[in-house]
């Protein structure tokens, strides 16, 4: 057969990817982005959401708004004579989400009953033993000897904190829960109802809020000290001279000069959810889904949850050099004989059978 009729076979190559024939210093070194991209859109993305805040504040309309679906608990399950829980109950519900090719689990984890009692003293325990069990769980799963090739991530990833809008200042049950909690999860605190305010007021508040955060040293997302260079710190300088976010929520689609809007329809016109001038909706969008999603998910593993890691092993090694060991370990002799002495104590692992510890720095 002569060369010009001998087959061709083409070299395998990936949808998307380019050729560098014509390139004789091409190594393929960037190749490495698209195989992730691949393997990603397989796999899919896990984000869970917590929501907090006393009724009436819109948790499940904001939900609802953020995803362009209905979400939230109550839009799934809806119950019309549902009453404030004589306790704090942690309710979850999980959707799966695909938008152009790319699927995400999502989990909305509502806590009905915060702060809707007169006595409201410790009322984030429940929520704190929640995010801690979250932590333990995967823990447990990674310890396993034969674990699982993806253990499934039930960590909250974020918390958006709802504060009522007084227009004056934060009230000890914001604080309390704040400072508590923004040690053990990434939160974000959002103005809700915030077209309740006017502008003046609106900025008045904000501006009181930043500066309580300060002064009771509560670090809320962004927060300062996991910047990775200067980029990531002007970038997130901004975001934090906007927390709190002052956001509107709504569900409910108009027309505005010709164009589907989400927003909320009054006596003096219609307050549009993603327009920039009315709140600042699309900046928390933005921050939750567009831009940090991922960091936010890496902050978890990296620091919430590692910091909860280390203290479990920690306690759990501290368990086991306290203990005497029941079974002796096997030592040669000097003539090649075995000889059985005491063992030392373990060195690490953890307890099967254990207290699940607050994780409060």
């Amino acid at each position: 057969m002569s060369e010009s009729a001998k087959p061709h076979h083409p070299s395998p190559q990936g949808k998307g990817e380019k050729t560098h024939a014509s390139d004789f210093s091409y190594v393929g070194i960037d190749a490495i982005l698209e195989q992730m991209r691949r393997k990603a859109m397989k796999q899919g993305f896990e984000l869970n959401i917590m929501v907090v805040g006393q009724s009436g504040l819109g948790k499940s309309t904001l939900m609802n708004t953020l995803f362009k679906s209905k979400v939230s608990r109550k839009s799934v399950q809806p119950n019309p004579e549902e009453r404030i829980p004589k306790t704090i109950e942690i309710k979850s519900i999980s959707h799966d989400i695909e938008e152009k090719g790319v699927r995400m689990k999502l989990t909305v984890i509502d806590t009905p009953g915060f702060g809707d009692h007169i006595n409201n003293e410790n009322c984030w325990q429940p929520i704190m033993k929640f995010i801690n069990d979250q932590y333990e769980a995967y823990l447990q799963e990674e310890i396993n000897i034969n674990r699982k090739k993806r253990i499934p991530d039930s960590r909250v990833h974020c918390c958006i904190y709802f504060i009522p809008p007084t227009g004056h200042c934060l009230r000890p049950l914001d604080v309390e829960f704040m400072r508590r909690l923004s040690k053990v999860v990434n939160i974000v605190p959002v103005i809700a109802k915030a077209d309740t305010l006017t502008l003046e007021e609106r900025d008045f508040f904000k501006q009181t809020i930043r500066e309580e955060l300060r002064a009771n040293g509560i670090d809320v997302y962004p927060q300062k000290e996991f910047d990775e260079d200067a980029d990531d710190r002007m970038i997130n300088d901004k975001i934090r001279e906007m927390i709190p976010f002052a956001v509107v929520g709504s569900d409910q689609e108009y027309q505005v000069n010709g164009k589907r809007i989400l927003g909320r329809k009054t006596k003096w016109g219609t307050i549009e959810v993603e327009n920039i001038g009315h709140c600042e909706f699309a900046y928390l969008r933005d921050l939750l889904i567009r831009t940090h999603m991922q960091n936010i998910k890496d902050i978890t593993g990296s620091i919430h949850y590692e910091t909860y890691r280390v203290r479990r092993l920690n306690e759990s090694n501290a368990h086991f050099k306290s203990q005497p060991s029941d079974h002796p370990a096997v030592q040669p002799k000097a003539n090649g004989q075995p000889e059985v002495t005491p063992s030392a104590p373990q060195a690490n692992g953890v307890a099967a059978k254990h207290e699940v510890m607050s994780h409060e720095m």
